[in-house]
């Protein structure tokens, strides 16, 4: 069924995006959904995945640039985003990627990470017995409703591999690499994480 936990949370981070944001980076953009909202927002965008597919799927965008490409084997241009997000791609690559985003961050730019974790604590699990029936549900209303529109949305092969960080290392880490940043638990098996450039002086 085609209920997207990642786009269930596109309102809470365009909410976060700067007024008067102009440029943006998009890590692990898939297949450009939350791209063109960025860029239907007036940013112009430079969207990056790993997945081929994934890419040659987003086709193509007013403002948006698609590129295939891995963000820690690229070299992030010093201070040049307004805003840089990370839709459940940071546990992809080395938390200390966060390192090179916060250089790429203009002044008083924002970093967004809609995060996956690994469960381990008791809270952990209580949250995610809560997020099984609302999942269903959702899940339910989005495919009864796609298909009444006549928009399937098409299947592509993403890669996909599982969070290591428990939400206890990654606030640890946050604290340490992101000074001023916050992070807090989300229902849908996921974290939000905001910094903003200016907190860290």
């Amino acid at each position: 069924m085609p209920f997207d936990h990642n786009d269930h949370y596109h309102r809470l981070l365009l909410s976060r995006v700067p007024p008067g944001a102009l440029t943006a980076l998009d890590v692990g953009c898939g297949t450009g959904r939350f791209a063109r909202e960025l860029a239907e927002r007036g940013l112009r965008v430079e969207a990056l995945d790993v997945s081929e597919e994934a890419v040659a799927a987003a086709g193509t965008a007013p403002g948006v640039d698609f590129r295939v490409a891995d963000v820690t084997a690229v070299r992030l241009p010093e201070g040049r985003y307004d805003v840089i997000t990370c839709l459940a791609s940071l546990h992809h690559v080395p938390f200390a990627t966060v390192t090179a985003l916060r250089a790429a961050l203009a002044p008083d730019g924002v970093l967004l990470v809609l995060g996956c974790y690994r469960e381990r604590t008791a809270a952990d699990r209580a949250v995610s017995l809560l997020a099984v029936p609302v999942n269903a549900v959702a899940r339910l209303s989005v495919a009864v409703r796609e298909r009444l529109r006549g928009r399937p949305r098409p299947a592509v092969r993403a890669p996909v591999r599982p969070p290591t960080m428990s939400l206890t290392e990654v606030r640890a880490e946050a604290d340490r690499l992101l000074p001023g940043s916050r992070v807090r638990r989300l229902l849908f098996w996921r974290y939000f994480l905001v910094f903003r450039e200016d907190a860290a002086r």
